[in-house]
């Protein structure tokens, strides 16, 4: 008989039981921490990318601190580039042992190799500990004067990094004046791109506090500083030319001839492949020109195309991003984009939030010359699988329709969609054909025609429901059942669960009696009753309106229900200009896609 199995605990080696591997670990460490025998880097390396799986799994490994440290002592990138990783962890939860690196993190400061003197002036400064500032000055001054580049570049950023550990030891050593000399000096367009963000944030925030501070921030949008970025602005990366292209946003040329050299040095940005610097871009030109209406149009017909490149190419996060900034522009400029609405047909493999924007803008760019065309696609997009889509293409026909182009044509394929027998499509169509009979009265007798042969039975959508029964008392003289498919909705009262159709139940049963009393007289002592006793304290007191109202006069009530009817010319934009000229101010932001203002 086999010995039994004895208890099997197969662990991988990256997810430890207990302490003992960790402690196995932290053995191995001390031993090659001396040893320089052949091959040892290699096994350092095994080592660390184990204790750096540990820690990203979220086992703590704090314990080897010492033992990480006093590996580090070697040349091999790698390793360092790990050892400063878990350095940097451990460091902000545990100041103790942070203060264990700072002699071997200054010692690789002073290195030969530049790429470790940036690696340790990086992890230096990303300690974030304020006990430990003292030690950060004196490799920063170094850094933001060493002859490379790179080392350079890290500095900036550290300088950024010890204001925001402590303000006062960062301007006290004066490095943001440092700052602004090796910007405005250093060959290299990465530290000046740096430094200009690391300045760009502690004169913000020093602003407040510090007179000197807003003087200098203000210096920052100056003449010569400016063109000095402009003129560079090719050697910068697509980051940097997004950084220079909004500082240049803020700027206040003296005269027409300043804003013509600037869009001068930019014009060639519009063709960059990259969409952020194309908007960067498109924001100074469009803010440029805002007091010079005639240049500000030219700079919209100018920038059609690189944006409708850019639409059509990318992601589609990148061209949902592209697009609601075109759409931004199209609200504002309908006229200027009418002869491209072909660029904004839906294809069939885009998502849904991609066509809802494209049909809000195919709605705004409707005119008296591309409106059948227009609408002809849009009636394709009905029989879209998706119904979000659907409903969205019948509510821009009937936008359209409200804007008075080629009503005719309109309101007929309004009513054949009615005919699609589809609950979703009659629902979305019927509180349309409401609108357009409040606008065109004229289109009564057509729509009442359609209209009268849906069953209310059919029509379960609360917005839905309310439009039919608005139009079957408005129009109780035209349709010759309307008193009895009232009478059974008010008996059907307890069953109807929306306020809002209720409230229109009972406008629609008095009108519907002012105009056929014998027929209708049941109808409305049942629903003033089933008013007086409803919970919802709008109905109540319509009703108890209502009932007060008759029982006074009936023709006041008359015209108090039926005044004379004017058509509807404006009906409420959901969002006030004020909004939408807040959200062009934030052009090239979250604020355009979210359309709504993000700044405090």
């Amino acid at each position: 008989m086999a010995p039994p199995a004895q208890s099997q605990r197969s662990q991988s080696p990256s997810q430890p039981s207990g302490k003992g591997e960790v402690s196995d670990l932290k053995v191995q460490l001390r031993q090659l921490a001396g040893s320089r025998a052949p091959g040892t880097d290699d096994s350092k390396r095994e080592l660390f990318k184990k204790v750096i799986s540990y820690m990203t799994v979220g086992i703590d490994v704090s314990s080897l601190f010492s033992e990480m440290v006093m590996c580090s002592a070697t040349s091999d990138i790698v390793l360092k580039k790990m050892c400063y990783l878990y350095v940097g962890n451990y460091a902000k939860g545990n100041p103790d042992l942070a203060l264990l690196t700072i002699n071997f993190l200054q010692k690789d400061c002073r290195d030969e190799d530049p790429m470790i003197r940036g690696l340790a002036l990086r992890s230096l400064c990303s300690l974030r500990v304020e006990n430990l500032v003292e030690y950060l000055v004196g490799p920063l001054g170094s850094g933001l004067q060493d002859h490379n580049s790179y080392v350079r570049m890290v500095a900036a950023i550290g300088v950024l990094k010890l204001y925001h550990i402590s303000s006062s030891s960062c301007i006290d050593a004066d490095f943001p004046s440092a700052l602004k000399a090796l910007m405005l000096n250093d060959p290299d367009a990465q530290v000046v791109a740096n430094c200009l963000s690391a300045l760009q944030e502690i004169w913000s925030l020093e602003a407040s506090t510090s007179e000197e501070a807003s003087r200098e921030r203000e210096a920052l949008l100056s003449k010569p500083v400016i063109y000095y970025f402009l003129n560079r602005i090719k050697d910068f990366s697509e980051w940097a030319q997004c950084l220079v292209l909004d500082l240049v946003g803020k700027y206040v040329p003296s005269d027409s001839s300043e804003i013509f050299d600037i869009m001068n040095l930019l014009e060639d940005r519009l063709q960059h492949a990259n969409g952020a610097v194309v908007l960067a871009t498109i924001k100074v030109f469009l803010h440029l020109t805002l007091s010079m209406t005639d240049v500000h149009q030219q700079v919209y017909e100018r920038i059609k195309a690189p944006l409708l490149t850019l639409v059509s190419s990318g992601s589609q996060e990148l061209s949902y991003a592209v697009l609601s900034h075109l759409h931004l522009l199209v609200m504002r400029a309908p006229i200027l984009f009418s002869s491209d609405y072909k660029h904004f047909y839906c294809q069939y493999n885009e998502p849904s939030y991609v066509k809802k924007l494209k049909l809000e803008m195919l709605t705004a760019v409707a005119n008296e010359s591309n409106t059948y065309e227009i609408v002809t696609e849009l009636c394709e997009y009905v029989a879209n699988i998706d119904v979000s889509i659907a409903r969205e293409s019948i509510h821009a026909v009937g936008k359209i329709a409200l804007q008075q182009y080629d009503v005719n044509a309109i309101v007929d394929r309004l009513l054949q969609f009615l005919e699609m027998e589809k609950d979703y499509v009659t629902a979305e169509t019927l509180v349309l054909v409401k609108d357009l009979l409040r606008k065109y009265p004229q289109w009564s007798h057509d729509c009442i025609a359609v209209v009268g042969n849906i069953s209310s039975k059919n029509v379960q959508e609360p917005k839905a429901k309310a439009a039919l029964i608005w139009m079957l008392g408005e129009y109780s003289l035209d349709m010759s059942d309307a008193p009895y498919i009232l009478e059974s909705l008010v008996e059907n009262w307890e069953d109807e669960h929306s306020a809002e159709v209720r409230l229109h139940l009972l406008t629609a049963v008095l009108k519907c009696f002012l105009r056929r009393p014998p027929e209708t007289q049941k109808a409305l002592g049942a629903a003033l009753a089933a008013g007086l006793a409803d919970s919802h304290q709008d109905v109540h007191d319509r009703a108890l309106f209502y009932y007060r109202l008759l029982q006074y006069n009936v023709s006041v009530a008359e015209r108090v229900v039926n005044p004379p009817k004017q058509a509807v010319s404006v009906f409420a934009d959901t969002q006030s200009s004020e909004i939408k000229d807040r959200i062009f101010d934030e052009f090239n932001s979250l604020s355009v896609l979210y359309q709504k203002v993000l700044s405090l």
